[in-house]
């Protein structure tokens, strides 16, 4: 079963530059964190892999379906899942109004129709 993220949670997440993100091992231990952008889209926390499905933190989090994410003084074991094909406009804007600043290269990276693939939904368990 999955928990709700709280208002306070996503305020904070939401609010952070950066998010850094620990999947976990066969073992159930965590991998070392990696650190990428997140956005908010509702009431929803989403990452998307820049450079594509063979970057080696989004295979293992793929792989591994858990693992631990911090951000903005919140600290969470989170399971991943696929985003609903019906949210990429919104997380599409999400990272626009928030990373636009560091220029089209980048934010290029993280919209559009090849990243809708490599979109992943943070659920907090």
């Amino acid at each position: 079963m999955t928990a709700a993220w709280s208002a306070e949670e996503l305020d904070r997440i939401g609010a952070a530059e950066e998010l850094d993100l620990a999947s976990v091992r066969a073992d159930e231990t965590l991998r070392p964190y990696v650190t990428m952008w997140v956005v908010r889209a509702g009431d929803d926390v989403y990452v998307r892999s820049a450079y594509g499905p063979d970057n080696p933190w989004y295979r293992r989090a793929t792989a591994s379906g858990m693992g631990r994410v911090r951000a903005g003084g919140v600290e969470r074991d989170v399971t991943f899942a696929h985003a609903a094909p019906d949210v990429h406009g919104e997380i599409d804007k999400a990272y626009h109004a928030k990373y636009d600043r560091y220029g089209p290269a980048i934010v290029g990276s993280v919209v559009g129709a090849k990243a809708v693939p490599v979109t992943i939904q943070l659920l907090p368990r």
